[in-house]
């Protein structure tokens, strides 16, 4: 990226709360600082956002025999509650569910989106479709140039304008928000150079891994997204990875947070007390 030196002149004032913002690890400096805020108000902002959650939820039975995985409560809410609130929290309110098995109990939930402040459409699965054919149902309703994705088993503290910002800056088709885990095994593993995912491989045999940085279930994409979506049938976002990251089209946003997928019995455990006290704080 080309960088051009600037002299601006602020005030005292105004210099004081731009120093609030240097931590030493994320913003590093006075100029960094500066740099942030800017990309920050000049980046395009996002306000559509889908939500996979059509997942039959196999390995959490015999939960999801008559509930969504979606439904199932942490700190007294739904998991899906948590992620429409993360949304919202940045001003994320156009959420479109792509929903699947039981999918009318997650409408009979949120009904329109009202009470939690936002707008909820909803993507009937007629047959289950994987997570690209999940997204493809969404091509006619997304609005903008730009839309996030999250999958509806997880649970994720995470600054989605900073993911946003980051995307933008890559001008990639996609961006995959990751975390670094002691076991890729189970996820789906990737190997960066700089910013660019340069290989994907969905849960990698034990020993063959080539690295610890894993797929959270977050995804900034471009609508030039559904151009490597099969147009009918099943498919799997987790296919068309490889082939985004063999064009150089898909970024990595490295974040710290907490992260949980809730996809077993075992995590659905370790969210309830991560959560569980997180709100009760």
């Amino acid at each position: 990226m080309d960088r051009q030196r600037l002299t601006i002149t602020l005030s005292e004032d105004t210099l004081s709360k731009i120093d609030g913002f240097i931590d030493g690890t994320k913003i590093r400096n006075r100029s960094h600082a500066i740099e942030y805020l800017i990309n920050q108000t000049l980046t395009p902002k996002v306000s559509q956002a889908v939500i996979l959650a059509g997942g039959r939820g196999l390995h959490m039975r015999p939960f999801t025999f008559e509930m969504p995985k979606g439904l199932l409560p942490v700190g007294g809410r739904p998991i899906l509650e948590h992620i429409v609130e993360l949304l919202r929290e940045y001003e994320i309110r156009d959420i479109l569910f792509s929903t699947g098995h039981l999918g009318d109990k997650i409408k009979d939930h949120f009904g329109d989106g009202k009470k939690l402040g936002v707008k909820i459409s909803y993507l009937q699965e007629e047959m289950p479709l994987g997570t690209g054919g999940a997204l493809s149902l969404s091509q006619k309703k997304i609005v903008g140039d730009t839309f996030l994705v999250v999958h509806g088993d997880i649970l994720i503290d995470i600054n989605l304008s900073d993911l946003i910002t980051f995307h933008k800056e890559q001008g990639t088709v996609g961006t995959i928000a990751l975390t670094s885990v002691a076991d890729p095994s189970a996820f789906g593993e990737v190997a960066l150079n700089g910013s660019k995912i340069t290989k994907f491989v969905e849960k990698p045999k034990k020993g063959d891994e080539v690295s610890q940085l894993i797929n959270c279930g977050v995804y900034v994409f471009e609508k030039d997204i559904f151009d490597y979506i099969p147009r009918m049938g099943s498919s799997l976002l987790e296919d068309i990875f490889p082939k985004l990251a063999a064009e150089k089209q898909l970024s990595g946003f490295i974040f710290s947070g907490k992260w949980v997928d809730v996809g077993t019995p075992l995590s659905y455990e370790k969210a309830i007390k991560e959560w569980g006290e997180k709100d009760s704080k």
